[in-house]
């Protein structure tokens, strides 16, 4: 087996594998092996955790809110039409109007702040993911009937809060009152609690109220949607699409996409990756110093073993490859061990939930973990290069050793 393995190799793992005379330099190996192993591991575990928030704050944005949004200064007169104008455009899959304002929301005398989405039932399914969260009731129940209460649809924090449940009557106040002799006098609709919903992002589900848009027109005394909503096949191609609506359908239309409308926290999770991913990455540096620190030790307790070698007629390149590979081999198993539980971790974090955090503050209950291919490809092969590049300086020291000089004293 051994007649199969290059000369280079063979002398570099006899080396590492030392026992009896040279067993310091086996522990020294050997902690280097452990140093890289846990510089990887943390690496992929941190990149696991950034990359996995990101992906889930992505995910739960895009199924709240519609992937652009589109509004003309002169206002929306006709969205009927101007829906099936902007299906028209390739790679749009679904649209539909929407009013947008706040309001105060109070039941058995617990008032909250509100923003109500005045919506038409039956295109914001094709728009949001609103009907496939409903925890109860349904998003077509926001269809009036005149001889009841206008319905609401609440998201689940909100409705706990406030204590009601689907059936139950709550009280709005919008901004705008009704103008009278005496002033300007509150209007407070009663209205009906048809549904509650749980789209997964806090700010919508402790937020927001969903009512028909015909409701929403009287309620904040408008006459016309704010903006039509729309959402796309691919999220990537948002961005394209948002500039091309202008220039199709007129310099009257105003369109903006997700990615511009998140950018700020994107930016910084973004940031945030970067810079865990360069402070944990020293941790992989300082297992390639040991690696240096291993491999000098080494030369200088194997000087007379060089020497002979070399008057034996082997190569100072040669030389040079035996501590170089000695090396490549501490830095591909560490990278491999460290890759591997890397790997473990983020698989149990993520499946049992186990690292819970404030949902008021980052909008997910629990850190989920993902590990992308190319994170994964790119760490493994940086950990390699670094281990790699540390053996240059000492492997050039012992391909420079002096035969004589080292066998003078011996």
């Amino acid at each position: 087996m051994v007649a199969n393995v290059g000369f280079e190799l063979f002398i570099a793992l006899r080396y590492l594998l030392a026992q009896r005379q040279h067993a310091s330099i086996s522990r020294v190996s050997l902690f280097s092996t452990i140093g890289v192993a846990v510089g990887v591991a943390a690496l992929v575990v941190a990149l696991g955790l950034m990359t996995g928030l990101q992906g889930e704050l992505r995910s739960r944005i895009l199924g709240s809110t519609a992937h652009i949004y589109v509004w003309k200064p002169k206002g929306i007169t006709d969205y009927e039409k101007e829906v099936q104008r902007l299906l028209a455009i390739p790679g749009v899959e679904g649209a539909g109007p929407a009013i947008m304002g706040k309001a105060i929301i109070e039941a058995a005398g617990d008032p909250e702040f509100i923003t109500i989405k005045g919506v038409d039932p039956a295109l914001e399914g094709h728009v949001t993911e609103i009907e496939r969260t409903m925890v109860q009731g349904q998003l077509g129940a926001l269809r009036e009937s005149e001889d009841e209460h206008p319905g609401i649809l609440l998201g689940q924090d909100l409705a706990s809060k406030l204590g009601v449940h689907v059936g139950d009557l709550v009280t709005l106040m919008p901004p705008v009152g009704t103008t009278s002799p005496f002033g300007m006098i509150p209007r407070m609709p009663v209205v009906k609690v048809v549904g509650i919903f749980q789209l997964g992002l806090y700010e919508f589900d402790s937020e927001y109220g969903f009512v028909s848009l015909d409701f929403a027109k009287r309620l904040l005394n408008t006459e016309m949607p704010s903006v039509i909503q729309l959402r796309v096949h691919d999220i990537y191609d948002a961005h394209t699409i948002a500039e091309n609506i202008p220039k199709e359908l007129g310099a009257e239309y105003v369109a903006e996409d997700w990615s511009e409308l998140n950018r700020s926290l994107f930016s910084a999770l973004w940031l945030e990756k970067m810079a865990i991913s360069t402070t944990i990455g020293l941790i992989v540096f300082v297992g390639a110093l040991n690696i240096i620190s291993s491999l000098i030790l080494l030369v200088r307790q194997k000087s007379r073993d060089i020497a002979i070698l070399k008057t034996m007629g082997l190569s100072s390149r040669r030389v040079m490859a035996i501590f170089m590979l000695q090396g490549l081999v501490i830095g591909v198993i560490g990278t491999a061990v460290g890759g591997a539980l890397g790997l473990a971790l983020c698989y149990v974090l993520d499946k049992y939930k186990l690292i819970q955090i404030p949902m008021d503050v980052y909008q997910v209950s629990h850190v989920p973990f993902v590990v992308l291919p190319l994170d994964f490809a790119v760490v493994a092969l940086a950990s390699i290069a670094i281990c790699f590049l540390a053996t240059i300086y000492p492997s050039r020291q012992a391909s420079s050793l002096d035969p004589v000089q080292a066998l003078r004293f011996e």
